[in-house]
């Protein structure tokens, strides 16, 4: 593929969950055809452990100067549950450069009526990574019931995985990006002409479910179901890699 070609195609740029990292996408990458790829740490994580944002619009304007600064003129966006939530924020604020938005896992927004308590869910995990060994907190966050799939096995090798976050500066994009800090953005999915996918896991019961609803509301909206659960770009890299493929061809 010669560099021409591909200068002539969109960055993708991915976005991780909480507690994970840019590595995340590796799998994913390594399928993909001709596509630029940009896997990004989020602040907080990885290399930029040390980076706050208060907000989700000041996330907005720290993704749009770290693209500016990275020379990317065109791109999409693929965001994996926070990382996807984050991306369909900043989609909502019409950046000019975007082309397409991919979401996996990815919630649009609590009602008004249940944001204050998700806010008071999110703060008490905030101060337990704040103040206890990462090790214990991990093992009570992935038993959570959204991660009701994985084995055991799984379960501890993603413990382990994420045992070289910084408690601290997880705590602070948990309490600044709750998803009842998020606003709802069910309507401006119904309504935007940007391209969006959605990627949904059989096994993922909570965000199935939202991502069948959200398709009967936003019928542009095009839902990608496949065998898994919630992290699907970790059990299922190639079909996503498929899916990104085939959309990057349309593209001429």
């Amino acid at each position: 593929m010669s560099d021409e070609f591909k200068a002539s195609k969109p960055t993708l740029v991915m976005l991780h969950g909480l507690l994970g990292d840019r590595h995340d996408w590796a799998e994913v990458s390594a399928g993909l055809e001709g596509v630029d790829c940009l896997a990004l740490d989020l602040p907080g994580h990885g290399e930029n452990h040390q980076v706050q944002v208060a907000s989700f619009e000041a996330f907005h304007h720290w993704l749009s100067d770290t693209l500016m600064t990275r020379g990317v003129s065109r791109y999409c966006l693929l965001g994996y549950s926070l990382g996807g939530r984050l991306a369909l924020y900043h989609a909502s604020r019409q950046p000019p450069r975007l082309e397409a938005l991919w979401l996996e896992s990815a919630h649009p927004g609590l009602p008004a009526s249940e944001r204050s308590a998700r806010i008071a869910h999110d703060k008490r995990w905030a101060t337990r990574f704040e103040q206890e060994p990462l090790e214990n907190v991990l093992a009570d966050w992935y038993q959570q019931p959204v991660f009701a799939d994985l084995t055991a096995a799984q379960r501890a090798r993603q413990i382990q995985r994420r045992l070289s976050n910084h408690g601290p500066a997880i705590a602070s994009m948990l309490r600044s990006t709750s998803l009842g800090h998020q606003p709802s953005l069910w309507q401006w999915l119904e309504s935007t002409p940007l391209p969006v996918s959605y990627f949904s896991g059989r096994r993922d019961a909570k965000f199935h479910t939202l991502a069948t609803r959200l398709k009967t509301m936003a019928p542009r909206l095009r839902h990608i179901t496949l065998e898994g659960g919630h992290n699907l770009h970790a059990e299922q890299p190639e079909m996503i890699a498929q899916q990104l493929n085939a959309w990057y061809r349309t593209l001429g």
